[in-house]
């Protein structure tokens, strides 16, 4: 995991009702997102503590990246349950946006791998680690993102920078949360999922 206390940055808090410091989801009187009937939440209120250090000035501010990872996690509650094994009230993410050259650096020095990508995840899941005091938020890892090779790749493709950002995000995300695409048919399954959240997130954000 690459530690969310080195990476800095603008950190705030995101709750079930969208981030506090600037949009709310709409929700029912039970808690359940007024959104869409099939937007999923979490079976109760969480927090989410997002860490964001943006330096490149990407397109996407910190408080619409909270909305994003709050309806994100939201539509991913069940993977969350499996495995936490409970529900917890609050998690941690750390979101790094930077240069294809100090991505280069993190996949070299962690990976074994001498060049850029487009994106980088830790999961703080699969790393073994005593359990949490009571009350503390669950930290699911750190997602690095090279703008540049983004940019690229939007160009590419021929959709916007944001566009790109937000499928690399979510992909991340499902990596923090136990996904993986060793071959064809997962990495289509995993694909599906990427568009799933990105879809209920253009709905709720």
């Amino acid at each position: 995991m690459w530690p969310t206390s080195l990476l800095g940055g603008e950190s705030a808090l995101f709750s079930e009702l969208g981030p506090i410091i600037a949009m709310a989801i709409p929700t029912e009187a039970d808690g359940t997102s007024a959104v869409s009937a099939e937007q999923t939440a979490l079976p109760r209120p969480f927090t989410l503590d997002l860490a964001v250090q943006d330096s490149v000035n990407g397109p996407i501010s910190a408080e619409k990246w909270g909305a994003l990872f709050t309806t994100w996690l939201g539509r991913m509650s069940a993977e969350l349950s499996e495995l936490t094994g409970e529900t917890i009230a609050e998690y941690e993410i750390s979101l790094l946006l930077t240069t294809d050259r100090e991505v280069q650096a993190l996949n070299r020095d962690y990976r074994d791998k001498d060049q850029p990508t487009d994106v980088l995840s830790f999961a703080a899941l699969e790393v073994d680690a005593p359990p949490l005091p009571p009350g503390e938020p669950l930290p699911l890892g750190d997602i690095i993102i090279s703008i540049d090779t983004a940019q690229r790749q939007a160009d590419s493709q021929g959709h916007s920078l944001s566009t790109e950002l937000q499928w690399l995000a979510s992909h991340g995300l499902l990596h923090l949360l136990g996904w993986d695409h060793p071959d064809d048919e997962s990495l289509a399954r995993m694909l599906q999922q990427q568009g799933t959240l990105i879809a209920a997130a253009e709905s709720a954000v």
